[in-house]
């Protein structure tokens, strides 16, 4: 994007460094504006990302107009990896499925559920919560559009989680909108929220 007038308008506006993203907790586009090249699909590669060639878009300044371009880049990127997809797809000769031998995690399809005992009872297992879950705990995270989404489940044993949280990557960014837009213009503040991207569902919980 290289309308002057676009330009003139973002670059500066709500810019963060990398160290004061860090300090927050970024992650994500908004971490990798400020120049840092993190990304889970890549330090922690799950879903087969390790087998899909894609560059990690980053910025330098860390303001509106780098959040914008990274954001953008990250388009192209991603539809490389649609297409890499669609090429691997086209050389699998089992077309109909898609996931593990793992009935007890899978609802098994409605004909089986209808006419076999076995697709009635795994149906049933799932749908009811009858698999009882190890006792422990285990945090996993993806990344999503905004950042790292996170997963922390700690289990008692049972079938029902002893304690659930989600790392929500909006809910990071709001707590430091305030040091990013402090000293500039109100109409800064906009233009920083927008490109932040936040969320309003990920701020209540």
């Amino acid at each position: 994007m290289r309308n002057r007038i676009f330009m003139d308008r973002t670059i500066g506006a709500g810019p963060i460094s990398v160290e004061e993203a860090l300090s927050y907790s970024f992650t994500g586009p908004n971490l990798r504006a400020a120049g840092l090249d993190y990304d889970v699909r890549v330090m922690t590669p799950y879903s087969s990302y390790e087998d899909f060639e894609f560059a990690i878009p980053v910025g330098t300044n860390g303001d509106t107009y780098d959040r914008f371009m990274v954001r953008q880049q990250e388009m192209w990127e991603s539809l490389s990896i649609i297409r890499q997809a669609i090429e691997k797809l086209d050389k699998i000769s089992d077309k109909t499925t898609f996931h593990a031998d793992v009935p007890e995690f899978y609802l098994p399809p409605k004909e089986d559920v209808y006419n076999t005992m076995e697709g009635l009872i795994w149906h049933f297992k799932i749908v009811m919560g009858e698999t009882d879950i190890p006792k422990g705990e285990v945090y996993h995270a993806v990344e999503g559009a905004n950042g790292e989404l996170g997963f922390y489940l700690v289990s008692d044993g049972g079938r029902n989680p002893y304690r659930l949280h989600f790392r929500r990557p909006c809910f990071i960014y709001y707590q430091a909108y305030a040091d990013m837009i402090r000293g500039n213009m109100l109409s800064d503040a906009i233009l920083t929220l927008s490109s932040l991207n936040v969320i309003a569902g990920e701020l209540d919980a």
